[in-house]
């Protein structure tokens, strides 16, 4: 099963965008966009820059956890992914992302 973004309404009114991997997780997140064509060009980035590698911020947590930010060419953080337990796990993910993202469908969620 491919993978595919999810665009969405968050509580707050703002559209936001999820990836999800063929599997079903969620691979990474937006930020909140107030215009649903600022939420479509987040993810036209995402598209772009997921197979470029050094686009890719590794960061660990505080409590030891190990996260990606996906950035643009511009350093702005366009997609932010979930905690892993591991360094191998992150890097699992931002694999994913760069597999999964490029042909994503998108589908709209309530």
């Amino acid at each position: 099963m491919a993978g595919k973004f999810e665009v969405y309404k968050d509580k707050a009114g703002e559209h936001r965008f999820r990836l999800k991997a063929g599997n079903g997780e969620v691979i990474l997140t937006s930020e909140g966009y107030n215009e649903k064509s600022g939420c479509a060009n987040g993810i036209e980035s995402v598209r772009r820059n997921s197979i470029i590698a050094d686009r890719f911020e590794k960061k660990t947590t505080d409590s030891g956890k190990f996260r990606f930010n996906l950035k643009a060419g511009n350093h702005q953080v366009i997609g932010t992914s979930q905690s892993y337990d591991s360094e191998s796990g992150r890097d699992n993910g931002i694999a994913s992302v760069g597999k999964n993202a490029p042909d994503a469908k998108i589908v709209e969620v309530d």
